[in-house]
C-alpha cells in the first residue's frame, strides 16, 4: 500500500493519493487534474476511485473532471445529492483497491452528508482514516455552513458529537488520520500546525475529543467560530451541481491584454486583482486595484473580499499569469478577462494615470501616532484584543466594506495588520473608495510593539 498526501498552502487544503497493486484512489482532488494523472502514470497505476469527504466550501474540487479524464467512480457518503453521475456509499460500504480495502464511515456533523473513508491494510488492520472535514489535527470542522440554509449549526453539532464520539473515538489508537486540512484553513478555527495525526494523539491533545456532555460539546464548538467567508456557500454549490471543465476556462480566462483593452475592461465594470508583492505594489499601481498577494493566502482573501461573478483583470509578474488564474478557478472565480500582457510596465509605458500607497517604517509610524494619526488595525478582532496601539480602531480586513461609513474620506489613516500583507490589501480597498490619504505601516504590528508606540493590552496579560 501506497499513500501520499499532495497539499496545497494556498487553500491549506490536502488530497490524497492511494494506492494498492496497481490501483489507485484520489480522495479530495483540487481542481486541476494534472497532479493526480501525472502522479498515478509514474507510478504505473490506473485511478478507479474518486472518493470525495463532502461537498467543499471552500474550493472547487477536481472529482468531475478527473472522473471524465480517467472513468474512475466519483464516491460520495450517505445523504449526497449530486446533480451529476456518483455513486452514494451506504454507511459501512466496502471498496476494494488491490489488496486493500476502503469503509465509507458516514460521519455529519460539518456538513450532513461528511463521510470518513478507513483503509484497511492487506491484512485487514484499520490503517489510516481520511477524515476530510469531520476531524483536523487539534480541531474539528465547523458545523455554521448551512445554518438557516439546510439544517441549524445546533443540529450539525450534535450530530457531530456523536460522530466523533460515536465512531472516530472508537477506532484503534494507532490509526493514522488524514485531514483533509491543515492550518490557516477556515474550515476550523484553531487547526494545528502538522498535516496528519493519529487517533491517539488526537484523543489526547484535540480539544473537541476530550470527555464531555453533549451540552458542554455544543458550547465549545460554537464559541469563537468567525464567520465563513462569503464565498463559501457559493463553492459548495458547485461542488454539488457541478462546473465547467478546469481546461475550457483556462484557455478562456488566460488572455493577453494591452493596456487599452484594460481600461475598456475597467470601463465596463472591471476590477483590477493586482496579485504582486505589497510593497511593490504601493510604488505604483492601475487606479482602483485591489492588492491581494499571490505569495500569501491569496484564494481565501480573493473569495472573501471579491463577489464570485466579479469581472476582473489580473495583473502578475511576469510568468505568473498562469499560476494566479489558476488559483482563482480553484475557488470558483471564472469571470476573468484576462491578464496585462508585460505586466504594470505595459500600463506605464502607454502612459496612463498611476496611483501609489505611501509606506511608512514602524518608527516613522511612532511619530505620527504622538502626533495624533488616525490608525487602523486590520487584524481579526481576537488579535486586536490580545494587544494593540492605543486609540486604535478595529477594522477587521474582512469587514472593511461594511464598516467605511464609520470612516471620514477627509481624515488621513494610517493602516497596519500584523505583518503587512493585510494591510496593503485594506489601503489599496481604501484607495479605490475614495480615501486618498492612506499610509501603510511597514512590517505591521510586529514591528510596531519594538517602537515604544503606547501599546494597550488585557490586564492579565501585564499583570
Amino acid at each position: 500500500m501506497y499513500i501520499e498526501q499532495l497539499y496545497t498552502g494556498c487553500l491549506a487544503e490536502a488530497a490524497y493519493y492511494i494506492e494498492s497493486e496497481g490501483e489507485a484512489a484520489i480522495v479530495d482532488p483540487i481542481r486541476e487534474t494534472e497532479p493526480y494523472l501525472e502522479l498515478a502514470k509514474r507510478r504505473g497505476a490506473t485511478i478507479k476511485y474518486i472518493f470525495e469527504t463532502h461537498f467543499h466550501a471552500d474550493f472547487v474540487s477536481g472529482h468531475i473532471d478527473l472522473a471524465n479524464k480517467t472513468g474512475a467512480a466519483i464516491v460520495f457518503g450517505p445523504v449526497a445529492q449530486p446533480s451529476y453521475d456518483a455513486h452514494i456509499a451506504r454507511d459501512g460500504e466496502m471498496f476494494e483497491l488491490g489488496a486493500i480495502a476502503i469503509k465509507a464511515m458516514h460521519t455529519p456533523g460539518h456538513t450532513p452528508e461528511s463521510t470518513c473513508y478507513l483503509v484497511y491494510d492487506e491484512n485487514g488492520k484499520e490503517e489510516a482514516i481520511f477524515t476530510g472535514d469531520t476531524l483536523f489535527v487539534g480541531d474539528v470542522g465547523r458545523p455554521d455552513l448551512l445554518d438557516g440554509v439546510i439544517i441549524s449549526k445546533e443540529e450539525q453539532v450534535s450530530n457531530l458529537y456523536d460522530s466523533l464520539n460515536n465512531r472516530i473515538k472508537t477506532l484503534p489508537d494507532d490509526v493514522v488520520v488524514y485531514p483533509a486540512h491543515g492550518p490557516g484553513s477556515m474550515c476550523g478555527k484553531s487547526i494545528g500546525q502538522e498535516k496528519q495525526s493519529t487517533i491517539g494523539q488526537e484523543k489526547k491533545n484535540n480539544y473537541a475529543l476530550r470527555d464531555m456532555t453533549r451540552e458542554e460539546f455544543t458550547k465549545v464548538i460554537l464559541e469563537g467560530q468567525p464567520a465563513a467567508p462569503q464565498y463559501f456557500i457559493k463553492n459548495a454549490i458547485i461542488n454539488r451541481t457541478g462546473y465547467e471543465n478546469i481546461d475550457a476556462v483556462l484557455e478562456r480566462n488566460i488572455r493577453a491584454l494591452a493596456a487599452g483593452d484594460v481600461q475598456s475592461e475597467i470601463d465596463g465594470g472591471a476590477i483590477v486583482l493586482d496579485t504582486r508583492e505589497a510593497e511593490i505594489f504601493g510604488t505604483g499601481f492601475i487606479p482602483g486595484a485591489i492588492n491581494i498577494g499571490l505569495d500569501g493566502s491569496f484564494a481565501v482573501w480573493v473569495g472573501t473580499l471579491i463577489d464570485i461573478k466579479q469581472r476582473l483583470v489580473v495583473v502578475t509578474d511576469a510568468g505568473r499569469e498562469r499560476e494566479a488564474i489558476l488559483r482563482l478557478a480553484r475557488v470558483g472565480y471564472e469571470n476573468v478577462a484576462g491578464y496585462i500582457d508585460g505586466g504594470f510596465e505595459t500600463w506605464v509605458h502607454a502612459n496612463r494615470s498611476v496611483d501609489t500607497v505611501v509606506s511608512v517604517p514602524a518608527d516613522a509610524f511612532a511619530d505620527a501616532v504622538q502626533g495624533g494619526a488616525h490608525v487602523l488595525d486590520v487584524r481579526r478582532p481576537n488579535e486586536y484584543e490580545t494587544a494593540h496601539v492605543r486609540g486604535a480602531l478595529n477594522v477587521p480586513l474582512r469587514d472593511i466594506e461594511s464598516m467605511l461609513n464609520r470612516l471620514d474620506k477627509n481624515d488621513a489613516y494610517y493602516v497596519h495588520c500584523a505583518g503587512g500583507y493585510r494591510s496593503m490589501v485594506a489601503a489599496s480597498i481604501l484607495k479605490a473608495r475614495g480615501f486618498d490619504r492612506v499610509t501603510n505601516v511597514l512590517g505591521g504590528f510586529g514591528m510596531i510593539r519594538n517602537t515604544g508606540t503606547p501599546i494597550e493590552e488585557p490586564a492579565e496579560l501585564t499583570a
